[in-house]
């Protein structure tokens, strides 16, 4: 059975292209905890808390619950759930999951084979992350979900094999890069170390891992820490180009306000005049899936005032 294509093909639920990693996410969890412990099990009501963590930080914007995947997730074969009856799940309900003991653990053909194949979880590792997740959460979500990443990949040697998905175009960072000017489109950071660009990233602003495509009308060029905020969907994009903060933001400090919040209702910078603007089906993409609304109105304006 090749395990590796299983993932990466794992049933989601779909609804006008809705993100919903559920059970990718679920599934990360599962084998961050197979790598500490091959032998143990997962309550539902212990894990309930840390998954609607999870859920709340990588998933959709709206408010959903981890029953779902805990569920749905022994469809694809991946995963077995149990209760104190006996085998089989209770179904997708959160009193019914709590109620019946629900443990749940990666299915008997998956634990079998990740301990015949040490290289094994790493691959499926990166497959996960590869399909649902942008680069520049990949480290975090690992350590959300207690998978020691580096550990793992060590032991892999082949890369994904069958698994493998579409190839991104090497030329993107360039080309971002050169139309932005390499400066960050949010608050103009220009960081070189001698004729190297530090700390400047090219970003899809819809993810590579749904579809986004690898051309100038789906990219920023921005800063590590904006980047980062932008996956997060702390910052996101206006009609006008202008840049939106998330009301859902805090931060209390100087810098946060400096590089954060004083950002909301700026224009975007760049890019050059002969390079297209973000497209207007991939910013409304990342403000459907991603960013965290409402926006934050912006200071001095007249709504602010009131």
């Amino acid at each position: 059975m090749d395990w590796l294509d299983r993932v990466a093909k794992l049933r989601r639920w779909t609804n006008n292209g809705v993100r919903a990693p559920h059970k990718p996410l679920l599934l990360l969890y599962a084998l961050g905890s197979y790598q500490r412990d091959a032998c143990g099990e997962l309550r539902y009501s212990a894990v309930e808390d840390e998954l609607k963590r999870l859920l709340t930080e990588y998933g959709p914007t709206h408010p959903t619950t981890p029953a779902y995947p805990f569920h749905h997730l022994v469809s694809d074969g991946v995963w077995e759930v149990r209760t104190d009856q006996g085998p089989g799940s209770p179904g997708s309900g959160v009193g019914l999951l709590r109620s019946s003991g629900a443990t749940g653990r990666l299915a008997p053909g998956l634990r079998a084979a990740l301990a015949k194949e040490s290289s094994l979880l790493g691959r499926l590792t990166r497959v996960l992350l590869d399909t649902h997740f942008p680069p520049s959460l990949h480290m975090d979500l690992c350590e959300a979900v207690g998978l020691d990443l580096e550990l793992a990949e060590s032991e892999s040697v082949h890369g994904a094999g069958a698994a493998a998905r579409r190839q991104r175009d090497r030329r993107m960072r360039e080309l971002i890069l050169t139309a932005y000017e390499f400066q960050c489109a949010f608050c103009g950071y220009d960081g070189a170390l001698g004729a190297s660009t530090v700390g400047l990233e090219a970003a899809h602003v819809r993810w590579w891992s749904h579809d986004g495509p690898d051309e100038v009308d789906n990219g920023l060029c921005l800063c590590s820490l904006h980047h980062k905020l932008f996956d997060k969907g702390v910052l996101g994009l206006g009609e006008n180009h202008r840049i939106l903060v998330s009301q859902r933001f805090v931060g209390r400090s100087e810098a946060s306000r400096q590089h954060v919040l004083a950002l909301a209702g700026r224009p975007v910078i760049g890019p050059q005049p002969d390079a297209p603007k973000i497209a207007t089906p991939h910013r409304e993409w990342h403000d459907r899936q991603v960013f965290h609304g409402p926006a934050r109105t912006p200071v001095g304006s007249p709504a602010h005032a009131t």
